[in-house]
């Protein structure tokens, strides 16, 4: 009997040995330290959350004024413009309709934007809309009632500059960190307008002293609207500062506002002594619609 019982504990005797080989192992086995990032640093569960730089917040802001009108073209402009700002830190969009309401077009379209927008609405009184005048002049003055109106509120200092930004323009990114260090009013070449591939400001010792133009180099700022920003505070400081109807010609408006609020020889040279083309008068081609009353009207109405 006892052999019986001797020879049962030999044959269980092994496995009773791994039972507690295994068990002593993962009692004194020690926890694994958590992976550290590539790079080193925490890691990833304990990483705080990314901060925002305070340079960042410090930038002034842009403030960009864009009128914009009822066309076939009109939505497809906006996106390529909204595009471009989406990519600017701290921009505000001053959008501003020749309309007697706002239309349900742009509406939807600034909802979407995915960036700070304002969106405004004054319409052209039917007089101005004859060729050969100035255009957009109500638009732009409603935009810098809206800034100065803001800014009242608000406690000084408050960092920023403004630029006129139409919707048929094409922007380079660069254009954005050269106008933002604008002190009063800053220049820069602008390209494709005046019938010449570029127009811009003649610099000599940082100073601009003429005028490179396909026309009328005689105007007292031989510029386009989109070759300047101005300071907001200069904006600001300067409340009666507009776009003027009563006198003003054709080509004659910048000229017209910039001799209210600064000089020839207080501008500021950007894009390398205004040697580098950053922005672009494209203008989309006029569209060929001559089909659209040939045929029958689609049933799904679908916005373009």
């Amino acid at each position: 009997m006892k052999s019986l019982l001797f020879s049962r504990f030999l044959l269980l005797l092994p496995w009773v040995l791994i039972v507690i080989i295994v068990l002593d192992i993962d009692s004194s086995r020690a926890p694994l330290p958590a992976l550290a990032p590539r790079g080193g640093g925490r890691p990833a569960a304990a990483r705080a959350p990314p901060q925002r730089r305070p340079e960042a917040a410090a930038l002034p802001t842009i403030y960009a004024i864009t009128p914009t009108y009822s066309r076939p073209v009109q939505k497809a402009e906006l996106t390529r413009l909204a595009n471009t700002f989406r990519q600017v830190a701290r921009l505000h969009w001053i959008l501003v309709e020749d309309a007697a309401a706002r239309s349900e077009l742009v509406s939807r379209f600034v909802a979407g934007a995915g960036l700070p927008c304002t969106h405004l609405h004054v319409p052209t009184p039917r007089r101005y809309k004859r060729p050969g005048l100035p255009r957009a002049t109500e638009q732009r003055n409603a935009g810098l009632a809206w800034l100065r109106q803001r800014h009242q509120h608000l406690p000084p200092p408050q960092p920023g500059v403004l630029f006129f930004a139409d919707d048929d323009n094409t922007y380079s990114l660069e254009l954005f960190q050269e106008m933002r260090t604008t002190r009063k009013v800053s220049v820069w070449p602008v390209g494709l307008v005046g019938g010449r591939r570029y127009e811009r400001p003649i610099v000599e010792n940082g100073k601009v002293v003429g005028w490179y133009t396909g026309w009328r180099a005689d105007r007292p700022f031989a510029i386009d609207m989109a070759g300047f920003a101005v300071s907001l505070q200069v904006i600001l400081s300067h409340p009666k500062a507009v776009f003027k109807r009563r006198g003003s010609q054709p080509g004659m408006q910048e000229s017209d506002f910039l001799k209210q609020i600064t000089t020839v020889e207080e501008l500021e040279p950007k894009a390398n002594n205004c040697t580098k083309v950053l922005v672009w008068h494209t203008r989309t081609e006029k569209v060929n619609l001559a089909n659209e009353p040939k045929y029958h009207l689609d049933t799904v109405n679908i916005e373009v």
